[in-house]
């Protein structure tokens, strides 16, 4: 009985041991590949080639080959022998689960699993975002704090500290849930958050701008799953996600920062250098190649490293990245953040790709510039960028010249020869030189600008002007997260000061602006004419995609019409501190035979047959009968 005992423990000693040994042997094969990126793909992609990235101490050191048959096409490897690229052949490859070997001298290292997923069904006809839609731009770590128990994360350096405007304030994916049906109430199609992932910055992470890792949702904002949920929350209530995407830059703390797979991943200079920020030397024909290379190649701010997207690996992982986030969370669109500061020919080529994957997907590049012939240029099809062979295949841009004008011109009470309304007819005159006037985001302000209500000191008057505006011209209108309600923010308090926190989005804040009861008499009044305006605004296919004609502005007054064959609108505006009248018979050409005139917001009909008056400051959307 003693000996068969002793045998029994001998075995199970024997046992554990093999066991631990396996647990090594796993733990050790395991080690060899600390990331995987892109994680897993898609089967029946329209570009066949996968670029895997493989990264793990001295993992190039090891032969690699691939089941069920795949072809690779390349294995590269770079001075770091802890990288390797691995590209192969998809074609004909089903969703499946896909085996990569390691061999080291012949001898099997370790193994790693690989996921070809299945696509959506018709995921590549996906629709986007256009001129139908209103957009509205959320920075998610000040709109509403849906989950407090993520608003720090031990993995994470910055904690939470409401008390400090560039601070953490605790904003997440769930508080944007929560609250999606209040956003779609004021008929909002669209949602543009600032980016999400990853960013491990020691201080001013809550922009998230300098990411830290772009396959990861930032802890504190919740996880990948919770945005793949916030992505199906939104097409219950037909409504489109839009990414805020990054191709410049990472931040100075992104994981292969502490280890790059080259040298030439990010731009480097023998000194640091920074960008001027000049990107008209980009298409200027005088301009010396070391100011190009400066503007190109210059970081942005010392704490968000350069991309060299010249590098064909890099530009490779940015565009499969970019797939991958499309795919894997059901994007509607993109808005990329600096587009004009990295390689305009990289970018011709990611937007490309992209487009080619998706044909209808839309992407809107941020162009910071002053002048339509210099947006224009960036444009997908521009004949400004064909003068010089160049085709950015950007379908969309941001219409920073109309923001400009619209940051002062209401201020402007009585009209001369360069101010007032004709801003706007000088900026609209200029529409010539775009290849796609529909396909242009129109905005008053962004998470960078002033606060439009704090330029106007909180006049409502005015306010109602700007958003008149922007509903009613071509393009596709953006709302600034909290302006419907009033919100402001001084800028010249730094960031945080046009950043703050939406009144109801925390717990124990003493107004909540997300309901209707919670809302004060001043809020309640921004809300519903911004409520009506724009649910107005989502089934009038006039101011979607019919044209425009408008009159050269007089005595400060200015009028437009967006028409289709079926449908006419007429706006008026009136831009004076006074009430003016303007006679009709100078419109005929638009009015026709129309009598009347509805006014969407008051259902009060206007005579068209004489003439027009109307109160200081204001404006007129006529439904023409």
């Amino acid at each position: 009985m003693n000996s068969k005992n002793q045998l029994s423990k001998t075995r199970i000693h024997l046992l554990h041991k093999i066991m631990l040994l396996v647990l090594l042997f796993s733990a050790s094969a395991n080690a060899q590949i600390q990331r995987t990126e892109p994680p897993f793909w898609y089967a029946g992609m329209h570009n066949l080639e996968l670029q895997i990235m493989f990264y793990g101490k001295n993992i190039a050191q090891n032969d690699i080959s691939v089941s069920n048959n795949i072809v690779i096409k390349n294995v590269q490897k770079t001075e770091n022998p802890n990288y390797v690229f691995v590209t192969i052949d998809t074609k004909n490859i089903p969703a499946s689960e896909l085996l990569f070997t390691f061999k080291n001298k012949n001898k099997v290292a370790f193994t790693k699993k690989y996921s070809l997923k299945q696509r959506r069904e018709n995921s590549a006809q996906r629709k986007s975002f256009d001129a139908s839609d209103m957009m509205y731009l959320i920075m998610p770590d000040r709109f509403a704090n849906g989950n407090p128990k993520n608003d720090s994360d031990p993995s994470l350096v910055e904690k939470v500290n409401r008390s400090i405007p560039g601070g953490r304030h605790g904003g997440d994916i769930e508080g944007i849930i929560k609250n999606l049906d209040y956003i779609s109430s004021l008929g909002a199609t669209t949602i543009w958050n600032t980016p999400l992932n990853e960013d491990n910055d020691k201080e001013h992470s809550y922009h998230t701008y300098a990411q830290s890792d772009v396959y990861k949702i930032d802890a504190r904002y919740g996880t990948n799953e919770d945005y793949v949920r916030l992505s199906n929350e939104m097409h219950k209530r037909d409504m489109k996600l839009v990414m805020d995407y990054v191709t410049n830059h990472w931040g100075i703390t992104h994981w292969m920062m502490k280890d790059l797979p080259t040298k030439t991943w990010t731009n480097q200079f023998e000194n640091y250098t920074q960008t001027h920020h000049r990107r008209e030397v980009i298409t200027d024909i005088h301009a010396s190649k070391l100011d190009k290379e400066v503007c190109i190649d210059g970081w942005f701010v010392p704490s968000m490293p350069d991309l060299n997207l010249k590098n064909p690996l890099v530009a490779k992982y940015l565009t499969q990245n970019a797939i991958w986030w499309i795919e894997y969370a059901n994007l509607d669109g993109f808005r990329v953040d600096t587009y004009n500061y990295s390689d305009p020919a990289a970018m011709a080529n990611w937007a490309k790709s992209v487009t080619d994957e998706y044909p209808n997907f839309n992407i809107v590049g941020e162009i910071w510039m002053h002048n339509q012939a210099n947006l224009a240029y960036w444009q997908k099809d521009s004949k400004i960028g064909a003068i010089q062979n160049y085709n950015s295949n950007l379908p969309s841009v941001m219409d920073f010249t109309l923001h400009n004008q619209i940051g002062s011109a209401f201020n402007d009470d009585e009209a001369n020869w360069d101010n007032g309304m004709i801003k706007f007819y000088n900026n609209f005159a200029l529409d010539y030189l775009y290849p796609n006037t529909n396909n242009i985001l129109v905005f008053a302000e962004n998470h960078d600008t002033s606060r439009i209500n704090d330029l106007y000191k909180y006049d409502i008057a005015k306010y109602k002007l700007v958003m008149t505006l922007m509903a009613t011209v071509r393009g596709i209108p953006q709302l600034y997260y909290g302006s419907e309600i009033g919100m402001g923010g001084d800028k010249s308090q730094g960031d945080g000061g046009i950043r703050l926190d939406f009144p109801g989005g925390w717990e124990g804040d003493a107004n909540n602006a997300f309901t209707k009861e919670g809302r004060t008499a001043k809020q309640a009044e921004y809300f519903d004419f911004t409520s009506k305006l724009f649910n107005w605004r989502k089934s009038n296919e006039a101011v979607h995609f019919g044209k425009m004609t408008h009159y050269i502005p007089e005595n400060n007054t200015y009028v437009y019409f967006r028409y289709t064959d079926a449908k006419t609108v007429m706006v008026v505006f009136n831009n004076n501190a006074k009430p003016q009248t303007i006679k009709t018979n100078r419109f005929q050409e638009n009015i026709k035979n129309f009598k009347t005139g509805k006014d969407i917001l008051t259902d009060k009909k206007f005579d068209l047959t004489s003439e027009i008056t109307l109160e200081p400051k204001s404006a007129l959307v006529l439904e023409l009968e």
